[in-house]
Order: C-alpha cells, then structure tokens, then sequence
C-alpha cells in the first residue's frame, strides 16, 4: 500500500523547475517507491545495485547515459559517482532527471 507523501507537491514543483532532482534520506524510507510513484509514463528506471549496470556507468558514462536518455530515475546513484558531471552536462541540456 503507497503511503502520499507531503514533500510530493515539492518534488512534482521542483521537477517542473530544474532538469535534475536527487532525493537523498536514510535506508528503506520509501524513497524509490516515492519517486516511482510520481513517475511520468515512459520515464526509465535503472538500478545501480545491478553490478553490470554499476560498473557501465563507472567505466562508460557518457554511453551509460544514453543507454538510459532522460527521463530517467537513477537508483543507488552514491555507486557511481562518476555520472555526476555527465548528469551536470545532460541536465543542461534539458534532460529529465530523478
């Protein structure tokens, strides 16, 4: 059962501002499930809890973000760090990112 959020209105806002959101908030308190939720139809979803997709996106960025084109949500991001610049450069170019 999905439990509504009131930070939803704010994500939803701030999503329609900025290309780029990150939620970040402790273990197991919803928050894939929260942004799952408020996903348009068609948004891809990728986890890197995947180590094939983990190490893709550490050795390949560039390739892994056009494997997975905005919009995407991007789990367990922290395993990969090295997205952060390419999300920076894609974002500016209007990509949309959870």
């Amino acid at each position: 059962m999905y439990i509504k959020r009131k930070i939803e209105d704010v994500i939803l806002s701030i999503s329609e501002t900025f290309p780029v959101l990150m939620v970040t908030g402790p273990r197991q308190s919803g928050k894939t499930t929260l942004l799952n939720q408020l996903s348009e139809a068609g948004r891809k979803y990728v986890t890197l809890d995947d180590p094939d997709d983990r190490l893709f996106a550490k050795r390949e960025p560039t390739a892994f973000l056009e494997r997975y084109s905005p919009p995407v949500l991007i789990d367990e991001i922290q395993y990969a760090p090295e997205l952060l610049p390419y999300i920076k450069i894609y974002g500016g170019d209007g990509g949309r990112f959870f």
